[in-house]
């Protein structure tokens, strides 16, 4: 009996899903620069959910804090689970003459990309993802439609050496 790989709806075997489709993991430290995000995101939320605790407590005078500690429940909830499931959902393999990126789990998006339809190669960095010395890699196409590819959660070093591997194709295949 040979072995087969988990059923793509099981949840927790992302990481046996792209092992069975030759497919490297973002940088654990993706997950990091998430939760930041997610945080700050959260914060207005809770912050809205508190002042319209606070406003319709006055109107109904009844006890202040139930749907503040719930907001700020969901918030934290959102900041601790959410961003290790989501960086878990990303894959990437840089292959001979090609750029494969697969994202998503009930919604997922496998891209190709190969070498010679890439008009230019960007290497971005947000405050967050530096203070954690990651980067993003964009891939910008030829076409309209899904034209610009991104790549999150690499570390700035890997970005930049894929980068320059995706140059040299491009300066091999025009030459």
């Amino acid at each position: 009996m040979t072995d087969t790989a988990p059923a793509p709806t099981d949840p927790l075997a992302h990481d046996a899903i792209n092992a069975a489709d030759g497919l490297d993991p973002v940088n654990p430290a993706y997950t990091h620069v998430l939760r930041a995000a997610t945080a700050l995101n959260m914060v207005p939320f809770g912050i809205a959910a508190s002042v319209f605790d606070y406003m319709l407590i006055r109107h109904i005078e009844g006890p202040y804090g139930l749907i503040t500690a719930l907001a700020w429940a969901l918030a934290i909830f959102a900041i601790v689970s959410f961003p290790a499931r989501r960086m878990q959902r990303w894959g990437y393999k840089i292959g001979e003459g090609q750029l494969r990126v697969a994202r998503g789990w009930l919604f997922r998006t496998d891209t190709i990309v190969p070498f010679v339809r890439v008009q230019h190669i960007d290497v971005g960095q947000g405050p967050i993802e530096r203070w954690f010395g990651l980067s993003h890699l964009i891939v910008h196409t030829s076409g309209t439609h899904n034209s610009m590819v991104t790549l999150p959660g690499l570390h700035a070093d890997l970005a930049a050496a894929m980068r320059e591997t995706i140059r040299r194709h491009i300066q091999t295949d025009f030459a």
